[in-house]
Parts: structure tokens; sequence; C-alpha cells
């Protein structure tokens, strides 16, 4: 069973871009430390949540998509059997070395994602704007359409992550992950959010005290809990 934490705060977009930079500037907690982190929780998660067979991971060219091709090597080396579908050949810098990991351990990368227990939705994070296109809307059409659950990472694809507006399309996940703290759009549409989790990614609670946030730990021996939305 996932332990369920209770009043958790969430943050706006900006504070948590604020996080983001404290990590990575100030405390030299750099990206592939947070994406490893992030991506172990969402391995753990669906393995917890859906004991998938087989996962279809849909991964977007930064951060996001890096956390999901985490989560793809993990639940690869637990024998799971994993596919991965780019919205973009061309990636940043660190989800790219995450891509090249998959690819020499002889994980599976298709243009077209095929059907799966689970589908694991890494397209797009926090940092949306405006709605998706090309290939990135067509895959969120795709998983919007197939029966198999969507475990979305950090925030359903296609969500204001402040404001809570429904892009056109967006994802329509059975659960999401999120990370650091809740983002205030994802209680304002749980519709598309679903069942929604948050995972440690090892922010120290000095970070949230620059917004005068005040936070115990809410996850004790487990690294995601259950939030209330």
């Amino acid at each position: 069973m996932i332990p369920a934490a209770r009043d958790i705060p969430a943050l706006t977009t900006d504070q948590m871009r604020e996080v983001d930079r404290i990590m990575i500037e100030d405390l030299e907690i750099d990206l592939p430390r947070m994406m490893e982190n992030a991506g172990r929780d969402l391995a753990w998660l669906a393995r917890k949540r859906f004991s998938p067979g087989s996962i279809t991971v849909l991964a977007g060219p930064g951060g996001n998509g890096g956390g999901g091709m985490v989560a793809a090597r993990h639940l690869a080396n637990r024998g799971i059997a994993v596919t991965v579908a780019l919205s973009r050949q061309e990636l940043g810098e660190v989800p790219a070395a995450q891509a090249r990991m998959l690819r020499a351990m002889g994980v599976e990368f298709s243009n077209d994602p095929p059907d799966a227990d689970l589908v694991i939705d890494a397209l797009i994070g926090y940092s949306l704007s405006g709605d998706p296109r090309n290939r990135t809307a067509k895959l969120i059409e795709w998983a919007n359409h197939q029966p198999a659950p969507v475990l979305s990472l950090d925030v359903p694809s296609g969500l204001d992550t402040t404001t809570g507006l429904i892009g056109d399309p967006c994802v329509r996940a059975t659960a999401t992950m999120t990370l650091a703290l809740p983002k205030i759009g994802l209680g304002l549409a749980p519709t598309v959010v679903g069942e929604l989790y948050l995972a440690d990614i090892s922010v120290p609670r000095s970070t949230y005290q620059a917004f005068g946030i005040e936070l115990d730990d809410p996850f004790g021996e487990s690294p995601v809990v259950s939030v209330a939305t």
C-alpha cells in the first residue's frame, strides 16, 4: 500500500522554476541527479500501482522525457518489456545521455507506440507554453484513445500547472506522479490528473523556506506518497 500524505502545500510554476534554480545553482544538486531520482521513483510507482508486464514510454526532448527514460531503464532492469516513443529525435544533452544508455541496453525505440499494459506520459513538464503541437499532440491523442492506464510524470502533458487550464490536446491520466511539491494547477484539474502522487527528488527543506513554506518530511520510509486532490 502506498502511504498518504496530508496538508501538502502547492507551488506555482514560477516557484517551481525557482526550486530548480536553487537546487542546481546554489546547492549543486544537478539535473542528472534530480532526473535519476524522478525516474527511479516513477518506475517504483509504475510497478507498485499497476504491476505491468509491458510499458510504452512517451518521452519528450527535455527533462521530463529524460525522467521517463530513466524510468524505462529501471523498468527494463526488472524484466518488463519497455518501448520508448520519442516526440523529437533532437534531445537535450542530459536526456540524450539517457537515450544512449537505453539503446546500449537494447531497449526498443519505435516511431509508432505499441499497445502495452501501461503508458508512461513523459512528454511535457511544467514548462508548457500554449497547446501541444505536431508529433507531441499526436502522441497525446494516441494515449487518450488506447485502453491501457496512463501514468504521467510531474503533470499530464498539456495541462497548465499554474492555472489548471486543460490544453487541446491534454493527456487524461489515470495517475500523475508530481515532483518536489504539487503544482497549483494539478488541484484545479482532477479530471485529467487522476490519482495524484508525490515523489521525493531530494529537495532539502531549506529550499522551500525561501517561499515561507515550512514542510515536515512527508515521505517517511516511502519514496512516493499519495496526495488528495
